[in-house]
């Protein structure tokens, strides 16, 4: 059973995150991703998010978007952004994006990648979950209702 506490926390995840780009976005999950987990750097973060996303968009539609790497790292970091208005992203939808969920996966971690994937495509595809947490004030509250959506359909 996948347990998002293990990959993300309150201190890695933003309500009200003012950027009016993908690039900044991602620049800000990066920053704050490296702040937290000394294992990162901000700029090397960065950098291999964005060539992710040169590969393809991460977007999965309906204003969200799981960009996704894999860095040189430990163990599985995630990081949670409610924007303050959506940005282009490129989107299959063509809708602009306000929920990232940015993940960076160690090398040789595959099966926990996927499954972290996979559970959070889950939690994003029912819109009752977007808008609960797009009426989230604070991050601490952003960070509860995550993980209480992600443990009720676990359950």
């Amino acid at each position: 059973m996948f347990d998002i506490t293990r990959i993300i926390d309150q201190t890695t995840t933003r309500a009200d995150v003012d950027a009016q780009s993908r690039k900044r976005a991602i620049e800000i999950a990066s920053d704050l991703l490296a702040d937290v987990h000394p294992d990162l750097s901000a700029r090397t973060l960065f950098d291999e998010l964005m060539n992710r996303e040169r590969l393809g968009s991460t977007a999965l539609g309906e204003g969200v978007a799981i960009p996704h790497c894999r860095s040189d790292c430990k163990r599985i970091h995630g990081a949670f952004l409610r924007l303050s208005n959506p940005v282009d992203y490129d989107a299959p939808d063509g809708a602009g994006v306000d929920l990232l969920f940015v993940l960076v996966v160690p090398p040789e971690e595959n099966s926990a990648h996927l499954e972290v994937l996979a559970a959070l495509a889950r939690l994003f595809q029912d819109p009752e979950n977007c808008n609960a947490l797009r009426r989230q004030a604070s991050d601490k509250d952003l960070y509860e209702e995550l993980v209480g959506r992600v443990s009720s359909q676990a359950a």
